[in-house]
């Protein structure tokens, strides 16, 4: 792929490089991975809300919400099948990232991102034209292999592939694709649950096909990275790309480091078994707290079913995914805030600062629900309605220039080269897996707990506070293979365990 240079110039920490052309457009292919994600995140909440798909699939759930005399306002949508079709994907992509590790590893990162692709677009088809609930299942769990692959391989390719100084910048494009997915997917619910012939729900998920086939042809036209390239014995062909993304030929000292990193990998035999050595424990624990942490803010529980959450305040099916639209909205444009100052302000200060705006929004969701919205009834005012949409837009805002972003950041960018592929199949595996047990529990967590399902959530928030101020480590501005040196060894805490 041609490429020439930005007029923005400069060196990173210690490396002479240029912001490319090349680079800006690989990443913004290889983020698409994350369009398709978000799409789904989208799609999902808005088509188990469509009455034409409850009551082909979901007859039983369908007719609660016709109900009106009965329904309880926080378990109109509690069934455990209706959230099987939404978290089967979790499910599916938890146990393809594991292959997806050695893929990464031995194809590379492009090859990885290309069977992505492949996995999104005959999961789409399934979906699109399935005429039952089996049929429906199996779509998902094929997209959620392109999931594992895509979520595997994009976050190492895009921290490997970037500048130093403006590596958390083209990071986040990941997490920016996927909050783009998430407003484009509550768009087109918005206007296909218009659509009179109850197949509506149809077109929204046979759009999914235009992510799907963005990711397949952008891994085709992409460079890998040298990393990647130099890893799997091709040395010559690594400095060739390794000068081409930096726009110099001066690219030594990088590509040293890179052949440095190379050697230690290719004595490692088992990168899992490798993964539990003393030195690896420190970014391994990170990011497995993160992904933990990033599902317990509550944020896929609000996204996933926003249209349902919005019914459950009373506000009808058009009203809903209106709110929905707009929480869209503010996730993007709140993570444009954090493509901004990442590389600025730090990870630390974003972390932190999020972690007040979520308590906070929480706490006052979780006292006017408590106050105005019971079992059977609710005395919600429309001042106290559009009190709790500005609260959930309030938090939305917060986890999109902190948690979401930097969930997928701070992992891809700390593992050393030997420990990076199974470093980022443990990180997406363990996202999925509490992706998938919100997404499975949310809905009969709401129905038990009630309102005191925010306060569940608000206190995750503070564990997490207390977590970033003593153990997460600023990493703005460092090399990606002088992590261990840089950021771990200098740690008041983790520099313990670079003894070995």
């Amino acid at each position: 792929m041609a490429g020439g240079a930005f007029t923005s110039t400069g060196g990173d920490t210690h490396y002479e490089a240029k912001i490319t052309f090349t680079v800006i457009i690989s990443c913004i292919m290889a983020a698409t991975g994350g369009l398709m994600f978000g799409y789904d995140i989208g799609i999902s909440g808005g088509v188990t809300s469509m009455p034409s798909f409850l009551q082909k699939f979901f007859p039983e759930v369908y007719k609660s919400t016709l109900e009106h005399g009965i329904e309880s306002n926080y378990c109109k949508y509690d069934n455990q099948y209706l959230q099987m079709f939404t978290s089967s994907l979790y499910l599916a992509a938890l146990v393809a990232t594991m292959f997806a590790s050695s893929v990464t590893r031995k194809l590379g990162r492009k090859q990885t991102m290309l069977t992505a692709g492949l996995f999104f677009i005959i999961g789409t088809v399934l979906n699109a034209v399935g005429n039952t609930l089996t049929i429906l299942i199996v779509g998902r769990i094929i997209l959620g292999c392109g999931v594992g692959f895509a979520n595997q391989a994009v976050p190492v390719f895009l921290s490997e592939i970037a500048p130093t100084r403006i590596r958390g910048a083209l990071n986040i494009m990941f997490q920016l694709n996927i909050t783009i997915g998430i407003l484009i997917a509550n768009l087109v619910n918005y206007f296909t649950a218009k659509i009179e012939g109850g197949y509506g729900w149809r077109i929204s998920i046979a759009l999914s096909g235009v992510p799907a086939a963005m990711l397949t042809i952008g891994a085709l036209a992409v460079y890998d990275t040298p990393n990647s390239l130099i890893e799997r014995g091709q040395e010559a062909k690594g400095l060739a790309v390794l000068k081409k993304i930096r726009g110099v030929d001066n690219v030594e000292a990088e590509f040293e480091d890179i052949l440095k990193a190379c050697k230690v990998a290719k004595q490692v035999k088992n990168p899992f078994r490798n993964l539990l050595k003393r030195h690896n424990r420190p970014p391994l624990i990170i990011a497995i707290c993160m992904q933990v942490f990033q599902q317990f803010t509550g944020i896929n529980a609000i996204m996933f079913y926003a249209p349902v959450l919005f019914n459950t305040l009373g506000f009808k099916s058009d009203a809903s995914l209106y709110s929905a639209v707009i929480t869209g909205a503010v996730n993007v444009l709140s993570t444009l805030v954090s493509v901004y100052f990442v590389d600025k302000a730090g990870r630390r200060m974003l972390l932190l600062e999020a972690c007040v705006q979520m308590f906070v929004s929480q706490m006052i969701i979780a006292v006017v629900l408590g106050l105005k919205v019971h079992d059977y009834s609710q005395d919600l005012s429309k001042g106290f309605a559009m009190l709790v949409v500005i609260m959930v837009c309030t938090f939305v805002a917060s986890f999109a220039w902190s948690w979401g972003p930097l969930g997928w950041l701070i992992p891809s960018e700390t593992f050393p080269l030997e420990a990076r592929s199974a470093g980022q199949s443990v990180t997406v595996f363990v996202n999925m897996l509490f992706t998938f047990i919100i997404a499975q529990a949310f809905l009969s967590m709401m129905c038990h707990m009630k309102y005191g399902i925010f306060l569940f959530f608000s206190s995750w928030v503070v564990i997490m506070g207390l977590f970033t101020i003593f153990l997460i480590p600023e990493t703005k501005n460092i090399p990606i293979e002088d992590m261990n040196e840089k950021v771990w060894g200098q740690h008041w805490f983790w520099k313990s365990y670079m003894d070995d």
